[in-house]
């Protein structure tokens, strides 16, 4: 790898980890399009995957009393299924499908819940909680994009904001943990080649990402980390779309 080529990576998963610790997502939605066209499909979402494990084990104790715990249940186990069916499905399909369908299957679901959203629609119970949690299994381990569908689910239920972003730092570093075992036991190669010092300035890059994001997200107010959520989880589905449908015409 090129010292050109770490740097645009490095780039990417900093501004990855401010948004992760301002809006509970952004990680995968922001480093994902980026990954995927530096270093392929399946390199770039399981670098995705190994980085998002340390972003969210190191934010986790730092929003620890904001999780809430019953919802995470509720979303994690559907995940889990997800995740795995995904994971398979993955490696049969061709990515450049995958990420299209992915993309577009998203941003559609995010357009209906803003603006049923905005009609005051709200959703409650425990099956959308569990259909949010088995498509973000599934999308994540798809296309990298997990955040979008539990966006949906919190757009439609009015969670607030902080919870919400304290909430998915487990859930997220579960489901990438299990992203990346089952990638490992379907596809051992896809794990990106990188000398040690390569991965220590990208583990140092979520780090100060991480504490950035915590100093800003102290200044913003809660409808601005509302909105930074949908604005993320619509950028993270159109650059899947945009990929995918790139990689289509190749």
């Amino acid at each position: 790898m090129t010292m050109g080529l770490l740097a645009l990576i490095t780039g990417a998963i900093f501004f990855g980890s401010v948004a992760q610790r301002i809006a509970g997502i952004g990680f995968a939605l922001l480093v994902a399009p980026i990954l995927a066209i530096l270093l392929g499909p399946h390199e770039g979402i399981m670098m995705i995957n190994i980085c998002a494990v340390v972003s969210c084990g190191l934010i986790v104790p730092r929003v620890w009393q904001q999780i809430d715990w019953k919802l995470l249940l509720w979303l994690s186990v559907p995940a889990v299924v997800g995740t795995v069916a995904g994971s398979w499905l993955a490696v049969q399909v061709q990515p450049a499908v995958l990420s299209t369908v992915v993309g577009a299957v998203v941003m559609a679901g995010l357009a209906v819940a803003v603006v049923l959203g905005r009609a005051q629609v709200t959703v409650s119970g425990q099956l959308p909680k569990a259909l949010a949690g088995l498509g973000s299994g599934l999308t994540n381990a798809l296309a990298g994009v997990g955040g979008p569908t539990v966006s949906a689910y919190a757009i439609l239920s009015h969670w607030p904001p902080r919870p919400f972003a304290a909430t998915l730092q487990p859930f997220f570093l579960q489901l990438c943990l299990i992203t990346v075992g089952v990638k490992l036991a379907v596809d051992p190669g896809s794990v990106p080649h990188l000398a040690w010092w390569m991965w220590a300035v990208i583990a140092l890059a979520i780090i100060v990402g991480i504490f950035a994001g915590e100093r800003l997200g102290r200044r913003l107010r809660d409808e601005h980390a509302r909105a930074a959520v949908v604005v993320l989880a619509f950028l993270g589905a159109a650059g899947a779309l945009v990929k995918g449908l790139v990689d289509l015409q190749a």
